[in-house]
């Protein structure tokens, strides 16, 4: 009982006032070999499955990635000229311009902190600059943002997570609203559009930047399913996420670059650290 009662007041203390903020960071640091030793089964079998890859395999492989790396640089050259198409504009009106944003690639561990939530554990902390409220994307989209750090690991919730929420933004309409977690990593819900919002199936939702927490232009979502009901005040949306929330392995870090006015001279590339790298939404 003595126990029970000093875990229960330690707890409302620590919720309270945070008094306990550094003592769980030290034992996340004790705990972290626990984490890297749970996912050492799938690291050992991805691998033993690279050594003995037949040499067929690894041949196809090859020529997959060399036509998708040709496919890819053509596309580049496409948004290289939009860019500077872009740039000219934007010199003519005067305004300014965003430059890539700074990521930061870190690896999953496949061990939750709590079952009950839509969250990762990431390989990266306090060390390598990480801090609270980062946003997180993979290949694909936003996956979700930082709420806790180490030194060594950081805790990252979903965009899936029903305490989620964040701005978005309809690309084909401009229209604004807030995409919520289910619970499910392959819905999230828009339950603030009104029945006759500009917003149909097959829109492409990106973060709206507003807030200021998640950087503008990355795709969030997909508009999946639109249900208005004439007795509802709001339509019923549902979107499923770009992000591969359930299968991703690797994701990026994002630092906001700050907006700077056109014709400034670019930074010098050797500022930059050497394990980041520069990704325009």
């Amino acid at each position: 009982m003595v126990a029970v009662l000093l875990s229960i007041a330690l707890m409302a203390v620590d919720h309270r006032y945070q008094h306990l903020e550094t003592v769980r960071s030290g034992l996340a640091v004790i705990t972290y070999p626990l984490y890297l030793l749970a996912d050492l089964p799938n690291t050992t079998s991805q691998w033993l499955g690279k050594i003995f890859a037949t040499r067929n395999q690894l041949a196809r492989d090859n020529e997959r990635l060399h036509a998708e790396n040709l496919e890819l640089r053509g596309v580049l050259q496409k948004f290289d000229t939009l860019e500077t198409e872009n740039r000219r504009l934007r010199d003519l009106l005067g305004s300014s311009i965003k430059v890539g944003d700074r990521v930061l690639i870190a690896e999953l561990s496949s061990v939750d902190l709590d079952p009950y939530k839509q969250q990762i554990i990431i390989n990266r902390g306090q060390s390598a600059g990480v801090y609270e409220g980062q946003a997180v994307i993979d290949a694909h989209g936003m996956v979700g943002q930082v709420t806790h750090t180490t030194p060594f690991s950081a805790t990252v919730l979903l965009v899936s997570d029903v305490s989620h929420a964040m701005p978005v933004e309809v690309l084909r309409s401009g229209l604004r609203t807030i995409a919520v977690g289910t619970g499910l990593s392959s819905q999230l819900d828009l339950p603030y559009l009104p029945n006759d919002a500009d917003i149909q199936v097959g829109d492409l939702l990106v973060s709206s930047g507003l807030g200021g927490k998640f950087p503008a232009g990355y795709p969030v979502a997909e508009v999946v399913a639109v249900r208005r009901l004439p007795e509802q005040p709001f339509a019923q949306v549902a979107a499923r996420p770009k992000a591969h929330l359930d299968r991703s392995r690797e994701v990026l870090l994002v630092w906001p670059v700050a907006e700077v006015q056109v014709g400034s001279p670019p930074a010098d590339p050797g500022a930059t650290e050497s394990d980041t790298v520069e990704a325009t939404p």
